[in-house]
């Protein structure tokens, strides 16, 4: 049976066509109500928790407010421009970001800077007086022992060397090779490491 209003030629078109604007218009609603949406998480993250610490890093007193989940590694790095300071995993599982804490080793990357205060920190630019200035004894020994490759694990090497130095667990290859073992040299230079190591011991 035929309809009584037949729709005129294209009528049909034009109705999909506002159907297709009218589904545009919801969507972009849509759309707009989600980026607004969005925008709370974004508000959260700005309020942060922050906290202000105090520490003194190769020598000089430096106070800096932080996220409270700023690692040891990146307060150096980003914050302070110490670079020499490497991160490898970022898990704690590879030392590259050994660095003394109150002449303790510590890993930057699993430290929390906040917890820090008061602390003292020495990195790898702290080892020697200065740029004109005779290297640490370890780093001389590196030098000597041609303890590296690439290099970019020998920072955190150091410093663990001179952390084991201190703690006075050094009086053997093996020794050495225990408590270096939280160090990762992945161009294989153990062997000159401990070297260098007992060169620097004396």
């Amino acid at each position: 049976m035929a309809s009584e209003n037949p729709q005129p030629p294209g009528e049909a078109a034009a109705v999909s066509r506002r159907t297709f604007f009218a589904a545009s218009a919801v969507s972009g609603a849509v759309v707009a109500g989600s980026s607004l949406l969005g925008a709370e998480p974004a508000t959260a993250a700005d309020s942060t928790p922050s906290s202000r610490v105090s520490l003194t890093v190769n020598g000089t007193r430096r106070t800096v407010t932080v996220d409270n989940r700023t690692s040891l590694l990146d307060l150096l790095r980003e914050h302070f421009g110490l670079t020499g300071t490497k991160k490898g995993c970022d898990a704690g599982a590879c030392g590259a970001c050994t660095v003394l804490v109150d002449d303790r080793r510590v890993n930057g990357c699993l430290t929390l800077a906040v917890r820090l205060d008061g602390a003292k920190v020495t990195t790898i630019e702290g080892l020697s007086p200065g740029d004109e200035g005779p290297l640490h004894p370890l780093q001389q020994a590196f030098v000597d022992q041609d303890a590296f490759q690439c290099g970019y694990c020998t920072p955190g090497q150091i410093m663990s060397g001179v952390g084991c130095l201190k703690e006075g667990h050094t009086g053997s290859p093996d020794e050495i090779r225990e408590w270096m073992s939280g160090n990762i040299c992945r161009c294989g230079c153990y062997v000159k490491i401990i070297k260098a190591i007992q060169q620097a011991k004396g």
